[in-house]
């Protein structure tokens, strides 16, 4: 029985094998901050992607509104109530925030006018 005992610890004190196992990164689904259509309210371009409000930055890229000016645009939008009806497709300024240009994700992705 002694030297089973023996031989039992030599087995169970031998070197320590570490596995790591790689886990992939979560993937993360970010809309494109870059909307279909827009409006000029007197200073900048604006328009709208789900509920947040962008303007038309430097370098032609859409930024998310600051508090600041969101208010401000909330003042304009309250006399221009109809705005989006009026607004412009947003066919020239298809650069998000990471300066990677959007495609279309509309049904307006074609001139609509020539199918017929």
């Amino acid at each position: 029985m002694g030297i089973l005992s023996v031989a039992t610890s030599t087995l169970m004190s031998g070197p320590v094998i570490t596995v790591q196992i790689p886990v992939p990164a979560p993937v993360i689904t970010v809309q494109p901050a870059v909307p279909e259509t827009y409006a000029w309210d007197g200073q900048e371009y604006v328009g709208v992607v789900g509920t947040q409000y962008y303007y038309l930055g430097p370098s032609k890229v859409w930024l998310p509104l600051d508090a600041p000016h969101l208010k401000r645009f909330h003042d304009w939008e309250k006399v221009h109530a109809d705005w989006r009806t009026h607004a412009t497709r947003n066919q020239l300024y298809r650069r998000d925030a990471q300066g990677h240009d959007v495609p279309f994700h509309d049904d307006h992705s074609h001139d609509h006018d020539h199918d017929h």
